[in-house]
């Protein structure tokens, strides 16, 4: 039998709901409920991640094993596993939601490696949770694909994030509107496991704010602050702003990587904030093919706008606003946690002119080169060029005869290459006059450049068709992409297509342009 190490410190430490039972309803006085996941018919292993396993201390015999495949579908429990999901409150779509909680997602506890690291282990569509209100706490097989693969391309692209230990179908089929037009369809269930640190979330502590419930807030504070943030334990009055400032920090790196790689969320709620500045909930996710700074891949959102990749930082800060009204309750004054807004804005400035001078090859930031890059993304914007081929692609610019062929392959419409070629080639011939101001030699440019520029991304094209084909038996294209995203900014021989831009049957194909936020 597969063994794991668990020290459930979240469930022994902080109070539970009384009521026992997946029965929906209001939870008030507690952090988390008790529950048991609904069993499955036919449960099967499609694909585990053998880095995340590694990282808990389980081997390939550990994962094929029966015992872990029922675990891992929800059919039962392995030793010192406890099964409970957690309350939380959120602003979904800039209103309160009131409680929201783990709906579909269900705590299997917290694991202890060998290196003393904690993970807490936790399955999505395992079936209906206090918090389920009135869906069935189900996921089907395409967003469970989807995140199962997603959570590991962005670890592999150095960005932080949740992790994906195991995709497991379940035999059964769900019933799924998934566009709310009125057409339901049953599709294959599936189950995911995902890993991280910690779950917790900025609505677990708006919850307890909006309910007047301070006492259990600041114990969860304490709680929080005592094991995901050691660093921090003193006996200084100043903890909680230091905490909120290292949230504050965390989320605007996080957010310089999103938009460093064209990543765009799709539903920025602050249910689906970590507040260890993870990438956290990958539902209509996307990234961003022709560059539109006002690209929403999610469906729900089409009409506002609201979490496009263009206002993804500040709609972090927004979220860290009402984390911090959450807060207040417990400080002083409000100087404490307004000094954490501060250092977002400045941390994100930073970190963006870092990354994107990286990007660009260039040594360091200069003043001017904000106007070079705003020039950029306006001609991106005009000429629809593919953002990843685009900046992988321009390492590869002779400097001394700065030519458009080497980023031709952006364009995706020819109408649009020769309508903004010679702005282009203006723009190129500036730029190459900016690279020769760091005198740096041609190879290590190209080198860390192409160590921040990737060639590989999980596009949603990409995506679908290994949706299309597992939903027909066929996982052979999961592992595919498994194996490309592991180095995604290695040139890979032989892999070629999985680096090709969006098809142009692609551009309005369910699946590969928007999603809804159903699962």
């Amino acid at each position: 039998m597969p063994m794991l190490n668990f020290d459930n410190r979240f469930v022994r430490e902080l109070p539970g709901d009384s009521e026992r039972g997946n029965r929906p309803r209001q939870v008030f006085g507690a952090c988390w409920s008790a529950v048991q996941a609904t069993a499955v018919a036919a449960p099967r292993l499609l694909a585990h991640s053998r880095e995340v396993a590694a990282s808990l201390d389980l081997d390939e015999q550990a994962m094929a094993s029966p015992e872990m495949l029922a675990a891992l579908a929800g059919n039962a429990l392995l030793p010192g596993m406890v099964a409970y999901a957690s309350c939380y409150g959120g602003h979904q779509f800039g209103q309160w939601a009131g409680q929201l909680g783990d709906g579909r997602a269900i705590l299997l506890g917290e694991a202890i490696n060998r290196r003393r690291q904690r993970f807490e282990l936790q399955l999505k569509g395992a079936g209906p949770t206090p918090y389920s209100r009135r869906a069935d706490g189900r996921a089907v097989l395409r967003s469970s694909i989807r995140e199962f693969l997603c959570s590991e391309a962005m670890h592999h692209l150095g960005i932080p994030t949740t992790r994906a230990l195991s995709l497991v179908g379940t035999g059964e089929t769900v019933v799924r509107d998934m566009f709310y037009d009125g057409h339901p369809v049953a599709e294959p269930g599936a189950v995911v496991c995902r890993v991280a640190p910690s779950f917790t979330r900025f609505g677990h502590f708006e919850l307890l704010a909006a309910r007047g419930e301070y006492a259990l807030l600041q114990r969860l504070v304490d709680f929080t602050i005592a094991r995901d943030f050691p660093e921090l334990v003193s006996s200084s009055e100043q903890r909680l702003g230091a905490w909120f400032t290292e949230i504050c920090e965390r989320t605007a790196r996080l957010m310089v990587h999103w938009m460093r790689v064209g990543f765009v969320h799709g539903v920025m709620n602050t249910d689906n904030m970590s507040v260890l500045g993870l990438t956290i909930d990958y539902g209509p996710y996307g990234w961003v093919d022709n560059f539109d700074p006002g690209w929403t891949p999610n469906t729900t959102d089409a009409s506002s706008r609201r979490y496009c990749f263009a206002r993804q930082p500040a709609i972090a800060r927004w979220n860290l606003e009402r984390l911090a009204d959450a807060l207040t309750v417990l400080t002083l004054g409000p100087d404490e946690l307004a000094a954490g807004i501060e250092r977002y804005d400045e941390v994100y400035a930073t970190e963006f002119c870092a990354a994107f001078a990286a990007k660009l090859g260039f040594l360091a930031w200069s003043h001017d080169d904000s106007e070079l890059l705003e020039d950029l993304f306006e001609l991106m914007r005009q000429a629809e060029i593919d953002m990843t081929e685009f900046f992988r692609s321009l390492a590869r610019l002779d400097i001394d005869r700065p030519t458009l062929d080497v980023v031709g392959q952006s364009f995706y419409r020819d109408d649009l290459r020769q309508r903004f070629s010679a702005p282009l080639s203006l723009w190129l011939t500036r730029y190459a006059a900016r690279l020769h101001q760091d005198g740096q030699p041609a190879t290590l440019r190209v080198a860390r450049m192409n160590a921040v520029n990737p060639r590989y991304a999980l596009r949603n094209y990409l995506a679908q068709q290994a949706i299309d084909r597992a939903e027909q038996g066929d996982t052979e294209m999961i592992h595919e992409l498994l194996g490309v995203l592991r180095t995604p900014y290695d040139e890979q021989t032989g892999r070629e297509p999985f680096s090709a831009k969006r098809p142009d049957w692609a551009r309005h194909k369910a699946g590969c342009s928007m999603l809804s936020c159903s699962s």
